[in-house]
């Protein structure tokens, strides 16, 4: 199969990774323009772009999709078999999605229609979902509202952050856009529509997994400990309180329930203080805060131009007080 291939983030590089090793042919890479990233205001390219460079594939940085008459006339010159978009950052119009011969399709980090949209993987931990997947689809010009031919769900471990989970799925990504493409292949001469499953007929709530905004990695104190905790995972490693006014990122914390408390001997102040309170400090594991509900512990933080520190070095680092407040 001749194919374009769509996409950006470091997330998108392992399916072209493992098409490029395949015996298809990507005949061109599309990505994001490059962007200033860095306190520099150095244009930095995108993952995607790196990787395209290093393997010696084309690549295009288009500024305007919609009614680029250039791109179209490009793309179709180039003669493809399939259009393959993943993470790419753009809504495709019917005009690009129909050129190639076996149309565009796309991979989408959720099992849909739950968490259509731009941040599935952060939303389904920030909203305690006990499973996830990816689901290839057909494209069309709704937001991720196309027919789907194949999925697969993963279970979510507890302890997933948005860095783990999104790993996994970028594998299951490159994998099942193998089985995907070959698939399209076998039935090239038939009509693979009637593969294709309506994601009405999937029977799951329709849910919207809007951007991630400057406020939602704010932590609230006065949340549930369970909320807390969500938020720190999916939005890793920038969720992030105030300290001693200075930026403090919560990188990994701990729900001390109360059979944890009891079995370790914890000795702090009651978790009846308001929440966002110092209530303890537990020397070589942490500092203890109370919540809404069961304290937490924070065993790894980055404070505002520090590295990263865990145990007594961040008891050192922040050098807090019992009865200090963070604030929000």
């Amino acid at each position: 199969m001749r194919i374009i291939f769509w996409g950006t983030p470091e997330y998108s590089v392992k399916t072209l990774e493992v098409l490029k090793k395949s015996d298809h042919d990507i005949v061109a890479v599309i990505t994001q323009p490059d962007k200033k990233r860095s306190r520099g205001n150095k244009l930095i390219a995108s993952p995607v772009k790196e990787y395209s460079i290093k393997e010696s594939i084309p690549v295009f940085t288009p500024e305007i999709i919609k009614g680029n008459i250039q791109l179209i006339s490009k793309l179709k010159e180039l003669s493809c078999d399939l259009f393959i978009v993943i993470a790419y950052g753009k809504i495709l119009p019917k005009a690009i999605l129909d050129i190639p011969k076996y149309k565009s399709w796309n991979a989408h980090a959720s099992l849909l229609p739950r968490w259509r949209g731009a941040a599935p993987i952060q939303w389904s931990i920030l909203e305690g979902d006990e499973f996830t997947g990816v689901g290839i689809m057909k494209m069309e010009e709704g937001l991720d509202t196309g027919d789907v031919l194949v999925e697969k769900q993963i279970k979510i471990a507890k302890e997933e952050n948005l860095k783990s989970l999104t790993k996994k799925l970028s594998d299951l990504s490159a994998e099942l856009f193998l089985k995907s493409i070959s698939e399209i292949e076998k039935n090239k001469n038939g009509d693979i529509n009637h593969f294709l499953i309506k994601q009405k007929d999937l029977k799951r709530e329709l849910k919207y997994a809007r951007m991630i905004n400057k406020s939602d990695y704010i932590i609230n104190w006065e949340n549930t400990s369970v909320n807390i905790y969500r938020k720190i995972n999916a939005l890793y490693p920038r969720a992030n309180t105030k300290f001693k006014k200075k930026n403090l990122k919560i990188i990994k914390i701990k729900i001390l329930t109360i059979d944890e408390i009891y079995n370790n001997n914890y000795k702090f102040l009651s978790n009846k203080l308001k929440p966002g309170f110092i209530i303890g400090l537990i020397e070589n594991e942490g500092i203890v805060i109370s919540t809404k509900t069961d304290p937490i512990l924070i065993l790894e933080a980055k404070l505002e131009g520090k590295n990263i520190s865990s145990k007594n070095q961040l008891i050192q680092q922040l050098n807090p007080i019992i009865g200090e407040k963070f604030s929000d």
